[in-house]
C-alpha cells in the first residue's frame, strides 16, 4: 500500500493522539509482549506481527516529521512510550526504540534524502549501525563505501539503514564522523548475533560490497549547527539517540520491579512457609530498586525539559549543558542494572530457572548497560575534566576542542 503524504501536505491535527492516548496504547501492548517475551529470545529476532502492531499505535510517527505524514512530537513523548513498552519486551522494545529513533534523525536529513526514503512509502522502516566499521572513500558527488556494520538492530525490518563512516582529509586525518543512508539493496545479512542478553534483538551485521551514498543522504554525527529545521529536530543528535537507549532501559528495569513483586506478592518462604512480602529483606531490596529507576527516571526526563527551554525558543542546547546532560544519561544503565541486580539476589534459587522472567529481565538490563551510551565511567571524567578547565578533544561535542572557557 502507497502510504505517501507529499511534502505540501499537513497532517490533520485532530488526527494527532495525545500523550496519554500513546501512553495508554503502549500499556495496552503490554501482555503481549509478554507472552511472547521468551519466544523472540528464542527466535533472536522480532517478529513482524509486533513490528506491524508498533507500526498500527502509531508509534513509528511520534518522531517523525509532518511533512512526510508524522506527527512531530517532542522526545519526551517518545521516550515515556519506551519506559512502558520495556516493561513487557526488552528485546522487542528495543527494536522499537532504535527503528523509530531513525524517524527523527529524518528531520535534520535535506528533503531529496527524505524523498529517497519516503518518497514511495512513507511507513518505510530504517535500520542503523553507527560506529564507524566500513571503509568510506570521499568520491565525487559523494562516499563509496564498503565493509561489514555490526550489531544492526531489528535490520530484517529495516528498508534503508544509517550507518556510520569516518570522512578522512586528503592527509588521511579523520575530520568527521558521518551517517550515511544506505538501501537495503546494498547489504546482505549476516546473522552472527548470538547473546547472553538482548538476544532477541536480532541485531546482525550488515555487510557491503560496494554502495555509491550521495552526499545529500549523509550528514555529520558531530556538528552541531542552526538551522531552519523544526524545533523539535534542533536538539543535538548524540543527546536524543543516546537518551532514547536510557529511557527504554528505565522501562526494562521497571519490568524487573513489576515482575518482583508479582513473585514476591504470592511466594512464601522454604523456611517457616511465611510470606515472603512480610521479610524485612525483600522489601528492602524492592524499595531501593524502586528509587533507583525513580530517579534515573527522572534525572532523563529533567534533562529533557531543560534543553527543552533551549530549542523551544529556537536556540543550540550550549555546551556546558551538554555535557553534563551526558552524564545524566549514562549514568541511567548503571542505576538500573543495580536496581534489577538488587531484586534478582532476593529471588535467591528460584531465581535462577530459565523459565523465571525476572533473569532474563536481569540479563537483557545487564547487555543494554554496556552499550556504548551507558559508558558512565569515561563520561563522568569527562564531565570533571571539563570543570576543571581541561580541554575535551574534538569529535565528541564538535569538530573542535571544547572548553569550559570557549
Amino acid at each position: 500500500m502507497n502510504n505517501f503524504v507529499k511534502p505540501t501536505q499537513t497532517v490533520d491535527a485532530q488526527a494527532i493522539p495525545t500523550e496519554a492516548q500513546l501512553l495508554e496504547r503502549a500499556r495496552g501492548l503490554l501482555p503481549m509482549l509478554m507472552d511472547k517475551a521468551e519466544s523472540v529470545e528464542k527466535n533472536r529476532m522480532v517478529s513482524s506481527q509486533t513490528i506491524e502492531a508498533f507500526v498500527d499505535a502509531g508509534f513509528f510517527k511520534i518522531l517523525q516529521p509532518k511533512e512526510y505524514g508524522g506527527w512531530e512530537m517532542a522526545p519526551a513523548v517518545f521516550y515515556k512510550v519506551l519506559m512502558e513498552l520495556g516493561r513487557g519486551c526488552c528485546s522487542s522494545a528495543w527494536n522499537m526504540m532504535i527503528l523509530g529513533i531513525h524517524q527523527w534523525e529524518y528531520g535534520s536529513l535535506p528533503e531529496q534524502a527524505c524523498l529517497d526514503a519516503w518518497g514511495e512509502d512513507n511507513a518505510v522502516i530504517t535500520a542503523s549501525s553507527y560506529p564507524p566499521f566500513g571503509k568510506v572513500e570521499e568520491v565525487e558527488g559523494g562516499f563509496n563505501i564498503s565493509g561489514t556494520w555490526k550489531t544492526s538492530s531489528g535490520c530484517d525490518h529495516g528498508k534503508w539503514a544509517f550507518l556510520g563512516g569516518l570522512r578522512r582529509d586528503a592527509s588521511g586525518q579523520v575530520i568527521d564522523r558521518m551517517s550515511m543512508l544506505v538501501p537495503s539493496s546494498a547489504w546482505v545479512i549476516e546473522d552472527d548475533w548470538h547473546t547472553f542478553g538482548l538476544a532477541g534483538t536480532g541485531s546482525k551485521s550488515l555487510v557491503i560490497k560496494h554502495a555509491f551514498v550521495p552526499y545529500h543522504r549523509a550528514h555529520s554525527l558531530i556538528q552541531y549547527t542552526y538551522s531552519e529545521r523544526p524545533a523539535n529536530y534542533l536538539y543535538p543528535f548524540n543527546q536524543i539517540f543516546f537518551g532514547a537507549v536510557s529511557a527504554l532501559i528505565v522501562g526494562m528495569a521497571q519490568g524487573g520491579i513489576d515482575e518482583y513483586i508479582r513473585q514476591m506478592s504470592v511466594r512464601t518462604n522454604t523456611t517457616d512457609g511465611a510470606g515472603a512480602a512480610l521479610s524485612p529483606y525483600v522489601k528492602d531490596r524492592l524499595g531501593n530498586a524502586v528509587v533507583r529507576v525513580r530517579s534515573a527516571r527522572a534525572r532523563l526526563l529533567q534533562m529533557l525539559a531543560e534543553s527543552s527551554e533551549y530549542v523551544e525558543r529556537r536556540e543550540l542546547v550550549p555546551a556546558f549543558d551538554r555535557v553534563h546532560y551526558m552524564l545524566d544519561i549514562a549514568r541511567v544503565g548503571r542505576d538500573c542494572e543495580e536496581a534489577v541486580m538488587l531484586l534478582f539476589k532476593a529471588t535467591s534459587a528460584r531465581g535462577i530457572y530459565l523459565n523465571n522472567p525476572l533473569q532474563r529481565i536481569l540479563r537483557d538490563v545487564i547487555a543494554a548497560s554496556n552499550h556504548i551510551t551507558q559508558n558512565a565511567d569515561d563520561t563522568a571524567g569527562m564531565l570533571g575534566a571539563y570543570l576543571l578547565g581541561q580541554q575535551l578533544p574534538p569529535m565528541m561535542f564538535g569538530l573542535e576542542p571544547v572548553s569550559l572557557n570557549d
